[in-house]
């Protein structure tokens, strides 16, 4: 079976070598000069960052155990993380409308490195106090960054389908290949080198001790509203306002909390999943290979959002099904496949399928990202972005928190069947969004043919 996982990582770098090498005139965007100096200053910052992201994350967990932590106390660090997250984040997140997004990139990198500095201390209390700020740099991670690029964009004139670009290539590098690299770079420090389990965490802190000083050194301030009159309060008040008046915005914080929900509780759910009897699996060349596939979905985004048809609000209608449908394998194994009951031996036929799944799965993720950025840059209100982002991830940290506390207490094949109904939701609630985005198009047609009765004869 250990030939199974190389045939399938060639397979991926074979297609997504194939996607970006066979692109032509139609698949790409005839952009500046100007545009391509500012889109490659911030892919460079972005992936930076996003190394700094995924150094640490396959050792959070090692590290801590190794400090003599068990499943208990472990899990209540990462609650603590995404509840930081849920309630700290927010409010230092929205303030980057008001006080700078640049300013709150900057505090970003600050708050991780303070973080990876932590790891170095066994006290449960410091750790604790490493998980918040944690917690609070990856809500500015998932804010603040993009809420700079687009007013950045919008403010220097480039054209609105240039954005899209940036987006694609930020997921195509950031999630996919920075990972790809960043877990092969930690397996040298770790094992390789035997520097121990925190060293991934220094050398997060220096790729963010380097992206923060291009921030300094390059980046221009903008905001959201600086005005002085508004307090916080009037801030997340006037974001909640934009939220219930317009059903768009709704809409698409609902959408981004089931699918990114069902994400993370992925996350938690792929190991068990694919070694139920303690199967010895490849567990970082798993992860590698998710990682080509997220790829695989950023480079068939960058396609889709190059044309003019089909749209954003089409298209994802259909990767939410896929999506939903991929997560569904662990149940129909479980019901078709015989499970094998001799533990410690390599991946099972069962697990080879669910394998293939969970590829598809991190396929979709891949098109997610770029499209739901786009998607926030056309209907989120610039004066409240962050704010708005922010409260968007409200409800999926409430869900994450959920997920983990309860881990134990559900079947790992109820909790693929919930993740696969939210991702069903999500498509249902992306069509109603193409519906609405639809009518001031068909209402401007209505009006123009009653001013222009030629227009109806034309379109006749």
């Amino acid at each position: 079976m250990e030939l199974f996982y190389f045939v399938v990582f060639g397979a991926l770098g074979a297609v997504v070598a194939a996607l970006e090498l066979s692109k032509n005139s139609k698949d790409r965007i005839n952009t500046s000069s100007a545009f391509n100096s500012f889109k490659n200053n911030y892919l460079v910052v972005y992936s930076l960052m996003m190394a700094g992201d995924w150094l640490q994350g396959p050792y959070v967990y090692y590290l801590y155990s190794t400090y003599g932590f068990g499943k208990g106390e472990i899990g209540q660090l990462f609650i603590a993380g995404f509840g930081s997250s849920m309630l700290f984040g927010t409010i230092v997140g929205s303030l980057a409308d008001k006080q700078g997004r640049r300013r709150a990139c900057v505090t970003y990198c600050i708050t991780y490195i303070l973080s990876c500095i932590t790891k170095h201390s066994p006290q449960y209390k410091i750790l604790m106090v490493g998980r918040v700020l944690g917690g609070i740099a990856t809500s500015l991670l998932f804010s603040a960054f993009e809420s700079w690029l687009v007013a950045e964009h919008n403010k220097r004139g480039f054209e609105q389908q240039w954005l899209s670009l940036t987006f694609s290539k930020a997921i195509f590098l950031g999630n996919g290949l920075v990972a790809i690299l960043a877990g092969l770079f930690g397996n040298v420090l770790v094992d390789s080198l035997s520097l121990g389990p925190v060293a991934p965490f220094d050398a997060a802190a220096i790729f963010l001790a380097i992206g923060m000083a291009i921030i300094l050194s390059s980046w221009t301030e903008n905001f959201g509203d600086p005005s002085e009159n508004k307090d916080l309060l009037t801030q997340f008040r006037g974001a909640a306002v934009a939220i219930a008046s317009d059903e768009k915005i709704a809409l698409l914080g609902a959408i981004q909390s089931l699918f990114e929900g069902s994400m993370y509780t992925f996350v938690f759910l792929w190991t068990p999943a694919l070694s139920p009897n303690d199967e010895e699996i490849p567990h970082g060349f798993i992860f590698a290979t998710f990682m080509l596939a997220s790829m695989l979905g950023s480079s068939l985004a960058s396609r889709l959002m190059a044309r003019s048809s089909p749209r954003v609000e089409s298209y994802m209608q259909i990767v939410f099904v896929i999506s939903s449908a991929s997560l569904t394998l662990p149940i129909i194994t479980n019901f078709l496949v015989a499970p094998s009951k001799v533990k410690g031996e390599s991946i099972s036929f069962a697990g080879c399928l669910q394998l293939l799944g969970f590829c598809t799965f991190e396929a979709c993720v891949g098109i997610f990202w770029p499209s739901i950025m786009k998607m926030r840059s056309q209907y989120i209100p610039e004066e409240a972005r962050s704010t708005i982002m922010n409260f968007f991830r409200i409800p999926l940290n409430i869900f994450v928190c959920i997920v983990l506390y309860n881990v134990d207490a559900f079947p790992i094949t109820v909790m693929f069947g919930m993740c696969s109904i939210f991702l069903l939701v999500a498509s249902i609630l992306q069509r109603r969004l193409m519906a609405i985005s639809d009518k001031p198009k068909m209402e401007n047609w209505t009006a123009m043919k009653e001013r222009d009765p030629e227009a109806e004869a034309l379109n006749d």
